[in-house]
C-alpha cells in the first residue's frame, strides 16, 4: 500500500505538474471502487482549475475552487501522468484530462481506492474528520502520544498505525520508527514513558521526512507516478542481521501485518 511518503511525493509531483491547469474531460470506466465513484464528476470537473493539491493522512485533496476532489490510493492504486493520449489497460479505471493535453490516470487492480467529491471544508468530510494529527507537524508530540496511549493495552505498533491516533503511519514506517526509537512493536502502548513517547514522535517524523527526502521508499518515475522499493533497515529483512547490533532480526505478525524488530535493541 502506498504510505504517507509515497502520497506526499505524489502530491508534490502532481501539484508541480497540474496546478493552474483545467480539467477538460473525465472518463469513468467503473461505477465503484471501495466506495461508489460519483458519476457527476464527468460533468462537474470539466472547466474547473486545479488551484492546488493538499494531503491529509494518505488522502490527496485537489482544490478545484468550487469543491474538492478527494483520492485515496487504497492497497494497490497508483496514479500515472501521461503527456498525451494513452490506451487504457485492464485496471485503468479513471482518466482526468487537462487543457494542456496531460492525462492523469488512476490504476487500481484491487479497486480498494476511493475517489470522491466534496463541497465545503474538506476536513469535515466523513473520511477525514476523525483522522489524528499529521506526523510531519508539531501536533504529533511526545506529550500528545503519552496522553493518548495512557492505560492502552494495544501493541504500540498497532496504536501508532491507528489513523485516529496519528495520520498516515503505515506498516513500513511503523516498523522503521519503532526500530529507531528502540521500542518493541508488541509492547503495550500504555507502558511507554513520556521520554519514550517523545523519542518515538520525533523518530516517526524523522523516518517520514528522510523517506520523502529520498523520494520516499519508492521513486517517482519521470513520466508516471509509480513506485520502486528502496532499502529499509528492518522492514522486509526478517531473519537477516540487525544493522545496529548484528543479531538476527525477528519477524512476526501483529494485527495481521508483517512486523520485524530486533529483540536485542528494542525493549
Amino acid at each position: 500500500m502506498p504510505e504517507l511518503p509515497e502520497v506526499e511525493v505524489t502530491r508534490r509531483r502532481l501539484e508541480r505538474e497540474l496546478a493552474g491547469k483545467s480539467f477538460t474531460q473525465v472518463v469513468l470506466r467503473v461505477t465503484k471502487l471501495r466506495l461508489p465513484v460519483p458519476p457527476e464528476l464527468a460533468t462537474i470537473l470539466p472547466g474547473l482549475m486545479v488551484r492546488g493539491i493538499e494531503r491529509r493522512g494518505k488522502y490527496l485533496l485537489f482544490d478545484c475552487g468550487s469543491g474538492w476532489l478527494l483520492m485515496h490510493l487504497g492497497m494497490t492504486g497508483f496514479l500515472q501522468l501521461h503527456r498525451g493520449a494513452a490506451p487504457p489497460g485492464k485496471h485503468d479505471h479513471l482518466d482526468f484530462i487537462f487543457n494542456d493535453g496531460q492525462l492523469l490516470r488512476y490504476h487500481d487492480p484491487r479497486k480498494f481506492g476511493t475517489v470522491s467529491w466534496f463541497t465545503g471544508d474538506p476536513l469535515r468530510h466523513p473520511l477525514l474528520a476523525e483522522i489524528g494529527p499529521e506526523p510531519l507537524t508539531a501536533a504529533l508530540s511526545g506529550a500528545y502520544l503519552f496522553e493518548a496511549a495512557s492505560k492502552r493495552k494495544v501493541a504500540i505498533k498497532q496504536f501508532i498505525m491507528d489513523s485516529s491516533v496519528v495520520a498516515g503511519v503505515g506498516n513500513i514506517y511503523a516498523n522503521e520508527a519503532l526500530f529507531r526509537a528502540r521500542i518493541r512493536p508488541d509492547r503495550a502502548a500504555g507502558t511507554l514513558t513520556i521520554h519514550e513517547c517523545a523519542e518515538l514522535a520525533a523518530d516517526i517524523r524523522t523516518v517520514l521526512e528522510e523517506s520523502i527526502g529520498e523520494g520516499s521508499t519508492y521513486r517517482v518515475a519521470e513520466e508516471t507516478v509509480a513506485y520502486y522499493p528502496l532499502a529499509l533497515k528492518v522492514y522486509g529483512r526478517g531473519g537477516k542481521p540487525c544493522p545496529a547490533c548484528g543479531a538476527i532480526l525477528d519477524e512476526t505478525r501483529l494485527g495481521n501485518r508483517s512486523t520485524v524488530f530486533c529483540s536485542t535493541c528494542q525493549k
